[in-house]
């Protein structure tokens, strides 16, 4: 398999990362197969992924643990066989006997000599000045865990042969079916959802594999948050591996990806927008692209194997081998064709735009999306934080900050030409009829909840964004994109349709900012403002 052409990366941060690969590359051996017992040799995309992991900050101090690294935890999702299991299972032994902790700072003169640290195998790793140093965990605690004895294969069964057949042998000579005793007291156990009685324990490091599966229902999101407080309580870290998921079940993976949180490293090669996996020639295009630069992959054989599941479950097939996050039977618009239309660009002030909300009150989002008249669409941003038109109760004490929104909307009304606001009233009665009297009759209701007019609004921007030719674009912001990915429709006479959440956790309300800042972008230019001087400034609901 010819590899995918990848974007040239540059790494200009402190990393252990370096170290940690060269370390793997010398230690670990590939577990099975042809070339079994021979070097475990990391791909490009493999290797980047320990240099990020392990990315310093560059104020990092020796003693820190955890701390002294710039991500928390790390997120890989990638499809079946592109070699998660045996790129973990290297990472475990690593963070059993290799440097995984920073050391300090090189200044010159310093090495890692695996003599030092009980290994014969001779390897030397000479530090440049200025590059941090690397040691091992006095006394390691491991968990590899999975929702079952079988999935933790993936990456138990690569563990076991990757240190028996190779230099690690001589540090750990005995690999046990269910746990490894490593030197000094240390050891690497295996967790599923059926030894729950381990959790707690003062782990050190924790894969866990095939998160985008961990959900409430199977109980093992108290799994993945117990892990969690372990590792906190003794500076450990962890990294979740997984196929694409299933974005109705709320799942470990998902969580973990759409949190806000700055420390998580997420590494997750999305296909090419645009492409359409039921399409056989651009299914081979999309299995390309995510399985980059993993040589071992028959792509021929994985499009025999995809070809057949999609037969029964084509959701479940471009989880697993296309690599996408769909949106399952039902879907209002494919998130990959909405993903195709980003191009971000800056809307300078005093442009001619339009306003599209969609106000709730104690659970549903609120939210702003504005359009410009010659297509662009984006979330704008308020107030010297900068912060974006999008309001979820759980983040202001529970219920919509409406001085917020009032203020968004006011500074829009003074950064931008607003000559169009579409609003959807519930929740917001008496605030539109106010912002009706401030902005003038250019601030209209438009009530969602009519069948007729928003399965025509809606179809309208699907048809926009998924032509040929389109002159629709947008900001790629990923809060919109995952509301796009998360409605349904919901059928109604006539061959109609309004949209739904897929579940109860999954919001679509800026899906439908978007579909009434479209529309009122659509009914404008119909009424001529494209080209004429509106007499005044207004924001419009619906």
């Amino acid at each position: 398999m010819a590899p995918a052409k990848a974007e040239p990366r540059v790494i200009d941060f402190p990393t252990l990362g370096i170290l940690a690969a060269d370390w793997v590359q010398q230690h670990c051996v590939i577990p099975d197969g042809f070339n079994v017992g021979k070097p475990y040799i990391l791909t490009d995309e493999q290797a980047w992924f320990y240099v990020k992991h392990y990315q310093l900050k560059p104020g990092a101090r020796v003693g820190q643990l955890a701390p002294a690294f710039a991500h928390r935890r790390s997120l890989l999702v990638r499809p079946q066989k592109w070699g998660k299991g045996p790129l973990t299972a290297s990472q475990v032994t690593l963070e059993a006997v290799g440097p995984a902790l920073f050391a300090g700072w090189a200044e010159g003169g310093e090495a890692w000599d695996c003599r030092d640290f009980g290994c014969g195998c001779g390897w030397v790793y000479e530090y440049e000045p200025g590059e941090p140093m690397g040691m091992p965990w006095p006394t390691p605690l491991i968990q590899v865990t999975a929702f079952s004895e079988e999935q933790t294969g993936n990456i138990y069964d690569a563990l076991r042969p990757m240190i028996d057949k190779g230099p690690l042998s001589e540090l750990i000579p005995k690999t046990g079916e269910e746990f490894i005793r490593l030197p000094g007291g240390g050891r690497i156990d295996v967790v599923t959802s059926s030894a729950q009685s381990r959790l707690g324990q003062r782990v050190t490091f924790v894969p866990q594999d095939e998160t985008g599966i961990w959900t409430e229902l199977n109980k093992m999101v108290k799994v993945a948050e117990t892990q969690r407080r372990g590792l906190a309580g003794m500076g450990g870290r962890a990294v979740e591996t997984t196929n694409a998921w299933d974005p109705s079940e709320n799942s470990v993976a998902q969580r973990t990806f759409e949190s806000k949180a700055r420390d998580v490293y997420r590494d997750y090669v999305r296909p090419p927008g645009g492409l359409r996996y039921e399409v056989k020639a651009e299914r081979r295009r999309i299995h390309r692209a995510v399985y980059g630069d993993s040589w071992w992959v028959d792509l021929d054989g994985i499009e025999a194997e995809a070809s057949e599941i999609a037969e029964r479950d084509p959701a479940q097939a471009e989880r697993f081998f296309g690599n996408r996050v769909v949106a399952g039977s039902g879907a209002w618009l494919h998130r990959d064709r909405w993903d195709a239309r980003a191009q971000p660009r800056e809307v300078t002030p005093g442009s001619r735009i339009v306003l599209g909300l969609d106000g709730s009150d104690l659970d549903d989002w609120t939210a702003i999306r504005a359009e410009t008249l010659d297509g662009y669409q984006f979330t704008p941003t308020y107030s010297s934080l900068r912060l974006p038109t999008v309001w979820n109760p759980a983040e202001w004490g529970g219920q919509t900050p409406r001085l917020e929104v009032a203020a968004a909307l006011d500074e829009l009304t003074r950064t931008y030409d607003v000559v169009r606001a579409y609003m959807d009233p519930p929740y917001f009665e008496s605030e539109i009829d106010a912002w009706a009297d401030q902005y003038g009759d250019r601030v209209v209701r438009w009530y969602t909840q009519r069948a007729v007019q928003m399965h025509a609004a809606a179809e309208r921007l699907v048809t926009d964004v998924t032509k040929a030719n389109s002159e629709f674009w947008h900001d790629g912001c990923e809060m919109t994109s995952q509301h796009v990915g998360n409605a349904r429709r919901a059928a109604r006479p006539a061959d109609r349709y309004v949209l739904r959440k897929a579940s109860v956790h999954q919001k679509i309300d800026i899906a439908v900012c978007s579909i009434l800042a479209h529309e009122a972008a659509s009914d404008a230019i119909a009424a001529g403002l494209a080209r004429s001087d509106p007499e005044s400034t207004v924001v419009v609901m619906r």
